[in-house]
């Protein structure tokens, strides 16, 4: 029997807890051609989503994916990550959370570049939706450990 990472449960727990302190549970993930992401919202090859409950509808956190449906520029669409590439877990109001080395970094592979990026369908979507910033002062570094 193969080892089940513990991945996909740490990043369950930190987001119970955030939703349960009343804080907006962030996650920062590594774009590559898997995720189902916004594409006009990636920087540098990756994004931060807000996947608080009033943010999210049906999220599922699975062991392998991470989906849920979110409103950019007033029009729902299905977000899809794989629990690899997520980056982080954080609280937005505090930065505590967790880091990640997500694992096509890990193996060497790059995110997609920015070409790559705006072929993808979902580049057309309104521009009147900033994506969320991490929290100010290096907070995020502070308060966040790393796991492979």
């Amino acid at each position: 029997m193969s080892e089940v990472s513990t991945k996909p449960y740490l990043i369950r727990a930190i987001h119970e807890w955030c939703v349960d302190q009343g804080l907006t549970p962030y996650l920062a993930v590594a774009v590559d051609r898997r995720t189902l992401v916004p594409r006009s919202f990636v920087q540098d090859g990756q994004i931060v989503l807000n996947i608080s409950p009033d943010a999210t509808q049906s999220l599922v956190m699975g062991n392998e994916m991470i989906a849920f449906q979110a409103r950019f520029g007033g029009v729902a669409q299905n977000i899809s990550v794989p629990v690899e590439n997520v980056s982080a877990i954080y609280a937005r109001e505090n930065g505590h959370g967790m880091a990640f080395e997500p694992a096509s970094l890990a193996d060497g592979e790059s995110s997609v570049d920015e070409a790559e990026l705006a072929e993808e369908p979902m580049d057309a979507l309104a521009e009147d939706i900033t994506p969320p910033e991490p929290p100010k002062g290096g907070g995020l570094r502070a308060h966040l450990k790393l796991v492979k």
